[in-house]
């Protein structure tokens, strides 16, 4: 668990963080606190949050607290971390037939770090989708649950 990061734990907590953050890129980390891998990607957010406080905004959600959240954005997988830039969700191409979300831990926290600033250099300039900066061979591989539907 990351004592460095706010959490998030109702519907109504999450709505106004997407809604009242302005001219940041939200990130929501959706997982369960005790889990290897979601802990690893909180050390990431958390070493990396004070560096990227004047582009983002980065948020714990557990994906047991929020299942109307969890359901909308089929987290199958965790960790799955969502982004969202002046209340639209913003999404990345990381080459995976899945653009909402990115799911697993990030390599590094560059990975990270280059990944918010694509993210709010292209929500600057009005895009709702961006290609992402990390290498493809640090993006995690998974299958998608309801492929086609």
């Amino acid at each position: 668990m990351s004592l460095f990061l706010p959490k998030l734990t109702c519907k109504k907590d999450i709505d106004e963080v997407i809604k009242g953050v302005a001219e940041k890129v939200v990130v929501l980390r959706f997982g369960r606190d005790e889990d290897s891998i979601c802990l690893q990607l909180d050390e990431i957010l958390s070493k990396t949050a004070h560096g990227l406080s004047n582009m983002a905004s980065i948020y714990i959600v557990d994906v047991d607290k929020a299942p109307v959240y969890t359901r909308y954005f089929d987290i199958s997988y965790i960790p799955s971390t969502v982004f969202f830039f002046n209340g639209q969700h913003m999404k990345v191409d990381y080459g995976s037939p899945d653009h909402t979300k990115f799911v697993g831990s990030f390599k590094t926290k560059q990975d990270f770090m280059d990944l918010i600033e694509v993210i709010y250099r292209g929500a600057m300039r009005g895009k709702m989708i961006v290609q992402s900066p990390i290498d493809p061979q640090n993006i995690p591989k998974y299958d998608l649950l309801y492929h086609g539907i």
